[in-house]
């Protein structure tokens, strides 16, 4: 997809340059390309899906998806000030280790560059493809955030600078939470629903936000689930998920557990008001 990839950069590449800082000890099968020091580029390049095709237009003003996208953003709003916002802010964080500690507890192991490099480089690697996979059709729509309608702000204040450069439309950060369960779920199958539970819930985390619609939510995990199904014809993307896989169960046998568990539990055991 030549056509969107220089511009799904640019606009990607500022959210994720804090993961720079971590995962230099990560180990692979061969050496992992870079799309610039120190962030490493996805599985699939070019053969992202398209989510201009895959996806219909948003929501337009004054229909009634709209009315319910308004309703949502309101009842989510409410939600400030509690621990469900607290952990919506900790899920906004797309550095590392930031990010990948918002999968352990649903892993059920903690998820480090040292004691599990491949399955660190497995997130890093899916992160970006989720991301440059909603490109197509954030380009086109370029709608905008929630927060900037409102005249609100989000609960990431360093990230709402690139959020209002960056289209609404398919939701990036929900696109990386469920295409991330998805792949967790490949690597721990026993741990399926609560890595599947997660994934809503780190989507449903932009809604608490205020940085998107829900119908931008929704669209993307239908971006996520193109991603998954084209990553399963990629020999490197299956090699670090089968050592992945033993990693995860070289852990579990040694007894790593992920710490802060019941906090997390607590914070998303609040339901999200009015999500479909």
């Amino acid at each position: 997809m030549p056509s969107i990839r220089p511009l799904a950069l640019a606009a990607l590449l500022p959210l994720l340059g804090a993961c720079a800082s971590s995962g230099s000890s990560t180990a692979a099968s061969s050496p992992v390309p870079e799309l610039k020091p120190g962030v490493p580029a996805g599985y699939l390049g070019r053969d992202l899906p398209d989510s201009l095709a895959l996806l219909p237009a948003p929501p337009a003003p004054g229909s009634a998806a709209f009315a319910n996208d308004e309703a949502v953003h309101a009842a989510a709003q409410r939600l400030r000030d509690t621990p469900r916002y607290a952990q919506a802010t900790r899920d906004a964080d797309l550095s590392f280790p930031a990010a990948s500690d918002n999968f352990a507890c649903a892993l059920g192991v903690p998820i480090d560059a040292q004691a599990t490099p491949r399955l660190y480089m497995l997130l890093r690697r899916t992160m970006v493809d989720a991301g440059l996979g909603t490109y197509g059709a954030k380009n086109q729509y370029q709608r905008v955030r929630p927060f900037m309608l409102h005249e609100e702000h989000t609960c990431l204040a360093r990230d709402e600078e690139a959020l209002r450069k960056d289209g609404s439309y398919p939701s990036g950060h929900t696109a990386i939470g469920w295409t991330w369960a998805m792949v967790l779920t490949q690597v721990a199958p026993a741990r399926a629903n609560a890595l599947l539970a997660r994934g809503r819930q780190f989507g449903e985390s932009r809604l608490v936000c205020n940085a998107h619609w829900q119908s931008d939510v929704l669209e993307g995990r239908a971006v996520a689930s193109g991603v998954f199904a084209k990553l399963q014809g990629n020999a490197d993307f299956l090699a670090d998920v089968a050592a992945a896989r033993k990693e995860v169960a070289a852990r579990q046998a040694a007894g790593a557990t992920p710490t802060g568990c019941e906090t997390e539990a607590a914070a998303l055991a609040t339901p999200v008001p009015g999500v479909l």
